[in-house]
């Protein structure tokens, strides 16, 4: 199962839009899907209690992070970085379990000319530090406003193209790190 994460809380965001696009992607190519929208993560997670115990709220995503065979984030970028919702999120996830040879993905979204190069760059070092397996595909979107159509898809089919590669090319990667699929990599 892959599990997409839109990595933003903010309301209606273009990111839960493109998140949902690569959703579709994933269903289309074959792939078990589950859902992260820190729109929707529970008000109590934000409580300074919630780094010493995680409320019973937070334990449905923290088991599909958990089980996921690898993550998918799409993010924007704030003020030059990712947000800090995100930072808060994975913050309170299980270490190292929750990353720990892990692959993962990035789509970087902006209004901006750049498409969130800084806060995808930024992640991936998060994630490498947390020994995920970072997968090197990655889209960045610029000027997102104008990548979607109001039906919700991209209006490139150049950034479909790459969108559709890079997901197919992600689900191979998942399998070539999963010591349990038929495909899977020898772990040492």
């Amino acid at each position: 199962m892959i599990c997409l994460i839109s990595g933003t809380s903010r309301p209606q965001s273009q990111t839960r839009r493109v998140t949902r696009i690569f959703e579709k992607l994933f269903q289309t190519a074959g792939a078990n899907t589950s859902l992260v929208d820190l729109n929707k993560l529970p008000a109590e997670l934000f409580l300074p209690s919630a780094y010493a115990e995680k409320p019973a709220s937070f334990a449905p995503t923290l088991k599909t992070i958990l089980d996921a065979k690898g993550l998918f984030l799409v993010t924007p970028e704030y003020n030059g970085s990712f947000p800090g919702v995100l930072k808060h999120f994975i913050d309170l996830l299980k270490f190292p379990e929750s990353f720990k040879h892990k692959p993962v993905a990035f789509v970087g979204v902006a209004a901006g000319m750049w498409g969130a190069l800084r806060s995808v760059e930024q992640l991936s070092h998060i994630f490498q530090h947390r020994n995920a397996f970072v997968f090197s595909d990655r889209i960045f979107l610029p000027k997102v406003e104008t990548q979607l159509t109001a039906e919700g898809e991209f209006t490139s089919s150049l950034i479909k193209e790459l969108a559709e590669k890079q997901v197919r090319g992600f689900i191979d990667f998942c399998q070539k790190m999963d010591p349990s699929h038929p495909k899977g990599a020898n772990h040492v």
